[in-house]
């Protein structure tokens, strides 16, 4: 970040509200210059004296509080921003912003400001999936305005759930992405796949795996803030589409073969994170297979998938990066080095999920990136989104190295 960018601080009414004194002294330590704008509601939380004192400025809370009697105040603090951060980001605040509405310092100041906002939600689950939020958050975007999305775990109400304001350290990673937003992602088209495919035995069953797609989630989401144009290939989940990210969904095998391939020659990095099905039964069932008197047993009879990297190895071209990955239970880095070389892939991810807390349907993860010219890199035991920006630093430097 550069010395002296402005950044101008709304904290609305949330319990999350003292993240943001945290929030204040990062980027006082980065060199920005920061102001704060506090709602009534917020104040209810934290005092406007904490943030003054660490920002060494006044707080602004009063549309009529006239500290400059030559200029008006709203109208100058948003001459006066190159980015305007809203953490935490209440329900309110966003259905404001989304409607036009502005009856106090805050949503005065963030209507008359021109510069990148970044919006940062924090509340609880049941409030965040509410239609009307919903709508607002898809308004304010399409207008041009960058929401984070919110972390998942304990809630002020006691239990676990969507809605938690990111800690203050991955805000300030989003907040030097804006402020200084050429990146080597920058602009690159990726195609991002996710999720465990399913193979129909009949209309009623099918055979999948234990993929909860958080991890290719994960890493579509860290792209986007970073600057790339992601397409997420996505077979079914329970999850979130990210903030700027596209969506196609799939369920199938073929059909992701399908999307990819038709995608890749357009795109410039391949980012293979779905847990793809290898078999796939050889005849499928028009009607549901019933259980009778005279069936002991059911033979499945199972036929090999497409083999979706070997076709797209087929296609790449060399200004083209393709990353795998690789889920094992013995000899992962043997296995995990035959794929990378048969598959021609620039970089792999491997995982032993036979380990606790690794791999599927998990919130944490710990792999091994391997690529042909370099060691072995292998992270620690973390949440996947850590592990996201670990891989996509190896995209980014992989970018960098080949120009």
């Amino acid at each position: 970040m550069s010395k002296d960018q402005h950044v101008a601080l709304y904290v609305t009414g949330s319990i999350a509200a003292y993240k943001a004194l945290a929030l204040t002294r990062l980027l006082i330590k980065s060199g920005a210059s920061v102001r704060v704008v506090m709602t009534k509601a917020a104040e209810a939380f934290v005092t406007p004296l904490s943030f003054q004192v660490l920002s060494k400025k006044p707080v602004l809370t009063d549309i009529f509080a006239g500290e400059d009697a030559k200029s008006v105040d709203h109208i100058e603090l948003a001459d006066w921003t190159d980015l305007a951060v809203v953490a935490p980001a209440s329900a309110d605040i966003i259905a404001k912003l989304a409607n036009g509405l502005a009856d106090d310092m805050a949503s005065l100041s963030l209507m008359a400001t021109t510069a990148p906002k970044l919006i940062v939600p924090a509340m609880n689950q049941h409030m965040l999936d509410n239609p009307a939020t919903k709508r607002n958050l898809a308004t304010l975007q399409q207008d041009g305005v960058h929401v984070m999305a919110p972390d998942e775990g304990f809630l002020a109400e006691g239990y676990s759930g969507r809605g938690r304001m990111p800690e203050p350290e991955s805000i300030m990673t989003s907040i030097k992405q804006l402020l200084q937003p050429t990146t080597p992602l920058t602009g690159k088209k990726v195609l991002v796949t996710a999720g465990g495919t399913r193979e129909r035995i009949d209309p009623v069953r099918f055979i999948t795996n234990d993929s909860s797609g958080k991890m290719g989630y994960a890493i579509a989401r860290e792209l986007q803030q970073r600057g790339a144009q992601v397409t997420l290939i996505s077979a079914p989940t329970k999850l979130d589409v990210p903030a700027g990210v596209k969506l196609v969904q799939v369920l199938s095998t073929e059909d992701l073969a399908e999307a990819v391939t038709s995608a890749f020659p357009s795109a410039d990095i391949l980012v293979m994170a779905a847990a793809v099905a290898d078999f796939k039964p050889l005849v499928s069932a028009d009607q549901k297979i019933k259980k009778t008197a005279d069936n002991d047993e059911l033979v499945l009879k199972l036929t090999k998938t497409t083999d979706i990297l070997k076709t797209v190895a087929k296609l790449k071209q060399p200004q083209q990066i393709t990353v795998g990955f690789a889920a094992e239970t013995q000899h992962l880095i043997d296995n995990a080095t035959k794929k990378l070389t048969n598959k021609q892939l620039d970089l792999l991810v491997a995982n032993d999920v036979s380990k606790p807390g690794v791999g599927f349907n998990g919130d944490t993860n710990q792999v091994t990136i391997l690529q042909a010219d370099h060691a072995p890199i292998k992270t620690a035991l973390a949440n996947k989104a850590t592990i996201a920006k670990q891989v996509v630093d190896q995209i980014s430097q992989r970018i960098q190295k080949e120009g």
